[in-house]
């Protein structure tokens, strides 16, 4: 979960740079055992200051992504990988996330289920394939994305310290964060079709009373993606700059996914039933289980204080 701290643009600066750091890490760019660029570096890459690197880096540091000691930099101490049993050209294949969303997208019509606690990953991951159209490395005619998010009501396990004001707190910083990203898969995907990019889309969002245990990517209804939150320890940052110490918090991201595909010759094939069962528990969710839709309105950020 990314932090909301404020500084230069509040806290959509932070959350940039972290999400754009985490994909780094999930998809192999920044390698286990490698240092990450300076400070300096990253504050010029990304435009902001060097404040708020030091921010993003320490976030990252307590979510267990890296290590900084003064004078020596952060290195890399966890990458994710995801563990296929195909990958659909070579077997047994150790991967990560983004080229199973990247060819995913070489379809000329796409359609991705998923089910998540807050969208903040397939935001990153939906930008990323929004910049490969516009650069014409692809071209699906039409996309198609359905969204599962626990009910706003529900009370959650995670982003607890058993202080009733704390956890009423971390449960304001969770719904900021889930509908800051959710509304803008909405609004990147729906900016394609608004430029001509891609002639039709459809984003469609509805609120189960579950709690996930685990996040869920079906791709092209052919293929899976699923792997369990980790849940651990940490101190977060309220947007105010408090400090709740020793939260419950989840990760998503760093956590262990595995990818199944389904064999169109062989229906009781392992990939062809954990596909095929997951693909009927999302149907059957999302027509018997799910609340009223969310609204535009009801999916915006809410307004400072």
């Amino acid at each position: 979960m990314s932090d909301g701290n404020t500084g230069e643009g509040g806290g959509r600066e932070f959350d940039r740079v972290a999400s754009e750091l985490r994909a780094r890490l999930t998809d192999g760019a920044y390698l286990v055992g490698s240092l990450l660029p300076s400070q300096r570096a990253l504050a010029e890459e990304f435009g902001v200051s060097r404040d708020t690197v030091q921010r993003v880096l320490r976030e990252l540091a307590s979510e267990g992504w890296i290590v900084s000691r003064q004078g020596s930099g952060s290195r890399v101490v966890r990458g994710q990988n995801v563990h296929s049993q195909t990958s659909g050209r070579q077997q047994g294949r150790v991967v990560t996330l983004r080229p199973l969303i990247d060819h995913a997208f070489e379809r000329s019509e796409v359609t991705l289920d998923v089910f998540t606690l807050t969208s903040e990953s397939l935001d990153t991951h939906i930008r990323l394939q929004a910049e490969r159209i516009r650069l014409g490395e692809v071209a699906p005619r039409s996309i198609a994305v359905r969204m599962l998010l626990p009910a706003e009501s529900l009370d959650p396990p995670y982003w607890r310290t058993g202080d009733a004001e704390d956890d009423r707190l971390l449960k304001v910083r969770y719904l900021d964060i889930s509908r800051r990203h959710t509304a803008s898969v909405r609004s990147v995907l729906r900016n394609l079709e608004a430029e001509g990019l891609v002639a039709s889309v459809s984003v469609r969002i509805r609120f189960v009373p579950l709690m996930p245990h685990a996040k869920l990517y079906l791709l092209n209804g052919s293929e899976a993606v699923h792997g369990p939150y980790r849940i651990y320890r940490r101190p977060i940052v309220l947007d105010n700059g408090t400090e709740i110490d020793q939260a419950l918090d989840v990760v998503g991201v760093g956590a262990g996914l595995t990818h199944h595909v389904k064999d169109a010759d062989d229906p009781s094939a392992p990939g062809s039933a954990f596909v095929d069962g997951m693909r009927e528990w999302f149907e059957s969710a999302w027509e018997l289980l799910t609340e009223q839709p969310a609204t535009e309105a009801e999916l915006r950020p809410p307004a400072p204080g």
